[in-house]
């Protein structure tokens, strides 16, 4: 694959079904260069036999949800200025009607049981600022007064003064009177003006004040909204998390779920019954978040009961959604470089629905048909039905991807030094060789590589080079153990671990050069290969990317720096300068690039700016590479350019550091 061809990357989102399983409609999205952003439609597939048609031309349509008798869709899509609002299509078709007209966007939605009305989330800016007063300048905006430890995010900015609120709107009928923005006032002194439209109806604000919500679920009977508050403390960091349920009435709220049960949120749903489950982790003294075993728990009256084990089985941050299936529900369950779709019981039984070589990313459930997005290692999204016994892909998007030339990793288990076995992949181009070896390390640390089709890998076998990469001790789907090895001893076992990897996957093929090696990772992967390169001289060069370099100085700088560093590692003096790349980088001789971009708040540009001034002043070969605009998801969701120019400068930095020919 070339860098252009992240073009023909097809994701697939988190699909809807019918009540009666008859039809399912999901949305995709893929980098477009020409418009420089990502681009994506909805579409309809009749099941079980039919053919995916598309069914809506919007830019970016996105994030489908059918309502409860399955007639009508509601999905976001950009408004006149980008904004994302609610646009409501009926399910066989035709032209959508905008729902909302928030002057920031909707962040999330929910429609109400009986389909009359949708609840949604926007964020509230505080008067004058993010464009609220036409023609105020940002720099002209009155200062932010911050009493709290968070003040930012990153892909946000500031977040104290744009809380997310809860609205409620009727829904618009899909045959409907269609909105348009207000004419310019240019009629005489004597005469009225025209009203601007309602877009569907007046919405009604639910929540004030200074509090932030996040999810947003309406409860079996629709009289409530089932949300999580999120209060920017002015103290410390405390990742515990409540649920409260709003009536809709606006006649007041009550907790659900409080800070005593020691829970931090991934996801929420109700089953039908009433019954409220929660993708959640116990979170220790409220900071303690590394390899947290994110489980399915219910929340009964004598208080929340987990139902999945937390040492072996892990449902966060791989879609973390809910599907209530009769009295069971689906969740999605990351293990080995897969994530399957599994089905818990109440009692805590666990039932595989989905897996095998794939990386579920979103489900759905209706008339004994379940539908899934998932990724493949020769796909980058489609979309799976499981119908009985049966199961099969409906849809055919990695075909253009494939058809640029995919290379299939091939799967490899080493023992390490100390008898630890570590589990990775190898994707190397055709031909004898002998091929040079870029070395891979991913972020997180509590992440992992994965089976799908991946560019960055695809990429640098394309222009020759094998790729080597793997999971280290710290990363996540090898039990809690696996991802706890790391806390405050980060650079020791997962050091040992990546460079154990490299030298079993040379050894065990005669095609991969062991003299001729480079090292590259990002966020985390961009610590652990500055750890690297200070620890071991044989690579021809490094790129480290978005790394997380000066512990120190993250704490007042990064938008998790107020918990992050604290608990892997560790608050004191020398805890730090043991774990530091910076306290290092005096040791590394191999020439580096580091990239990093200009708006990453996650790890700040600082985190890139000192380390490579560090570089420069000892005299090793360095270069930056800076990106306008861009945040820590540069590499996922940037602009499709700064992507390919990015694709760029690694490949130019490997010819002249680590030549193919």
């Amino acid at each position: 694959m070339r860098p252009q061809g992240i073009e023909t990357l097809v994701s697939v989102g988190r699909p809807a079904i019918a009540p009666d399983g008859g039809f399912a409609v999901f949305a995709t999205s893929r980098p477009d260069l020409a418009a420089n952003r990502n681009v994506g439609q909805l579409w309809r597939i009749d099941l079980p036999d039919g053919t995916p048609r598309r069914l809506t031309r919007g830019t970016a349509d996105s994030a489908p949800r059918l309502s409860r008798d399955g007639t009508s869709i509601a999905f976001l899509r950009g408004d006149a200025k980008g904004k994302p609002q609610v646009h409501i299509i009926d399910a066989s078709g035709g032209e959508p009607v905008q729902a909302t007209d928030t002057v920031l966007g909707v962040e999330d939605f929910a429609w109400a049981p009986d389909g009359a009305s949708i609840a949604y989330l926007a964020r509230v800016p505080e008067k004058g600022r993010y464009g609220s007063v036409e023609g105020l300048d940002p720099s002209a905006e009155a200062p932010r007064h911050i009493t709290g430890i968070r003040w930012h995010a990153n892909g946000l900015g500031y977040v104290a003064d744009r809380p997310a609120h809860v609205f409620v709107i009727a829904a618009a009928a899909t045959d409907s009177e269609p909105f348009y923005e207000p004419a310019p006032d240019v009629l005489a002194d004597d005469e009225t003006p025209p009203k601007k439209p309602v877009v569907a109806a007046e919405a009604r604000q639910l929540t004030e004040g200074t509090t932030s919500h996040a999810a947003l679920v309406f409860t079996a009977d629709g009289r409530e909204l089932l949300t999580v508050p999120d209060d920017i403390e002015p103290d410390r960091r405390d990742l515990r998390t409540r649920v409260v349920a709003i009536a809709v009435d606006g006649s007041g709220e009550r907790e659900v779920l409080g800070t005593d049960a020691g829970l931090s949120l991934y996801g929420l749903e109700t089953a039908p019954d009433g019954t409220i489950a929660v993708l959640a982790h116990e979170v220790g003294d409220g900071v303690d978040f590394v390899a947290p075993g994110v489980g399915l728990w219910l929340l009964e009256a004598d208080g929340p009961r987990r139902l999945t084990d937390a040492e072996t089985i892990d449902l966060g941050e791989v879609g973390s959604h809910i599907t209530p299936v009769g009295d069971d529900f689906l969740v999605q369950d990351r293990t080995r470089g897969r994530v399957r779709l599994v089905r818990v019981s109440r009692a805590g039984d666990l039932t595989e629905v989905l897996d095998g070589d794939v990386e579920v990313n979103g489900h759905a459930a209706g008339g004994g048909r379940i539908v899934a997005s998932v990724a493949r290692p020769d796909s980058y999204g489609e979309l799976v039905l499981r119908d009985g016994a049966d199961v099969r892909t409906l849809t055919s998007f990695g075909a253009a991807a494939a058809a640029s030339g995919v290379v299939l990793p091939t799967e490899l288990t080493v023992t390490g030094r100390d008898g630890y076995p570590v589990h990775g992949w190898v994707a190397t181009p055709a031909g004898e060789g002998p091929f040079p070896v870029i070395l891979q390390i991913h972020g997180g640390p509590y992440a992992a590589y994965g089976i799908h089709l991946f560019d960055e890998t695809q990429v640098l076998v394309d222009a020759g080079y094998a790729v080597v990469y793997c999971n280290p001790r710290g990363s996540a789907g090898y039990g809690r153990a696996h991802g706890r090895s790391i806390r405050q001893q980060m650079g020791t076992v997962d050091f040992a671990d990546v460079i154990d990897f490299l030298e079993g996957a040379i050894a065990s093929d005669d095609r991969l050069d062991g003299d001729r090696v480079g090292v590259q990772g990002g966020s985390y992967g961009g610590y652990l290969t500055a750890w690297v390169i200070a620890h071991d001289h044989r690579f021809a060069g490094a790129i480290v990317e978005r790394g997380f370099l000066e512990p120190q100085s993250f704490q007042g700088t990064s938008d998790i720096g107020s918990f992050f560093g604290d608990e892997y590692v560790g608050v004191s003096a020398d805890d730090i300068a043991r774990q530091s790349p910076m306290a290092v980088v005096g040791q590394v001789t191999t020439p580096t690039l580091v990239l990093h971009s200009e708006l990453d708040f996650r790890c700040p540009l600082e985190q890139a700016t000192r380390y490579y001034s560090a570089l420069k002043r000892q005299g090793t070969e360095a270069e930056l590479l800076v990106f306008p605009g861009e945040n820590h998801e540069l590499t996922r969701s940037g602009q499709p350019r700064h992507r390919v120019q990015r694709f760029d400068a690694v490949l130019d930095w490997w010819d002249r550091h680590l030549p193919v020919g």
